[in-house]
């Protein structure tokens, strides 16, 4: 039966081989640094521009100056803290699945 497919390597993954990892340039923190600064610097144009684009929202609200940086900044907090709650509720201790 050597050529019995249902053994234990039926179902292994193929073996490639791979070249050593070879450096991008998003492997240079200098690069990660610009991308960073540049992300900061559409949000802030994006900051800028807002009380010159006209809304078409159903909420008075939603027309002051900011309003959807904020409401995305409070959410995003909203999200860390309700998990940092959840996980107290949902945690098990560390030998649970030794049991």
């Amino acid at each position: 039966m050597a050529d019995d497919k249902h053994g234990d390597d039926a179902h292994a993954q193929p073996h490639f081989e791979t070249p050593e990892h070879e450096k991008t340039w998003i492997d240079h923190p200098k690069n990660v640094t610009k991308i960073v600064y540049a992300l900061y610097a559409v949000c802030a144009l994006l900051i800028v521009i807002d009380p010159f684009v006209h809304k078409h929202s159903p909420f008075a609200i939603e027309h002051t100056w900011a309003f959807y940086a904020v409401y995305g900044f409070v959410a995003c907090v909203g999200l860390v803290l309700a998990s940092k709650m959840l996980r107290k509720i949902l945690i098990k201790p560390e030998d649970y699945y030794d049991r």
